[in-house]
């Protein structure tokens, strides 16, 4: 079942569900807008073969920074990161999508979900259009539709990404944060 914006509300009164800095525009008819962080990671063009079990430098394959505007290029691979950090009980799950009016810039994401039991900040994969888009950080970015489970998760999400802020860079690269 989708939540709607009273079911959200309800489990935020609660203290079931955590989005901080909360701020009611975020709340919608059927789930979450989430809004844009200053934090990005360019994925670099290099013949550098990443090797998952021996991954060398991230700096190798990314180029991370913080910006009050990012541009997304045609056609790049960029990861951003939302402001609100959530936390999501163990019977709640996310569909994470792009709000409307971005994907009709042509910008891309792809199918991301949100497992019962996260906490932590989004970080999501943007594919760019066929043409330069301006982003700005605070702005309403991705919907987070928010769908209870039939009984909660018997191993609610503890993964590697749990606690994140930020730009998280694959676990391949340890505890390694990104350079700024």
């Amino acid at each position: 079942m989708i939540l709607s914006d009273r079911d959200i509300r309800g489990l935020l009164a609660l203290g079931e569900l955590v989005v901080e800095p909360l701020d009611e525009e975020v709340i919608r008819e059927n789930g979450l807008d989430l809004r844009l962080g200053r934090e990005y990671c360019r994925f670099k063009r290099t013949n550098r073969v990443l090797d998952p079990r021996k991954p060398g430098e991230p700096s190798e394959f990314y180029d991370c920074g913080e910006a009050d505007e990012i541009v997304v290029q045609p056609y790049e691979h960029i990861l951003l990161h939302t402001i609100e950090y959530i936390k999501l009980p163990p019977y709640i799950a996310g569909l994470v999508n792009l709000r409307s009016t971005w994907a009709r810039t042509g910008i891309y994401i792809p199918a991301t979900v949100v497992d019962a039991g996260f906490e932590g900040q989004l970080t999501i994969e943007v594919v760019g259009s066929s043409f330069p888009v301006k982003l700005y950080p605070g702005d309403r970015f991705l919907h987070l539709v928010l769908v209870r489970l039939n009984t909660p998760a018997e191993k609610p999400y503890q993964g590697t990404y749990k606690g994140q802020t930020g730009v998280r860079l694959p676990k391949i690269f340890g505890a390694k944060e990104p350079s700024m």
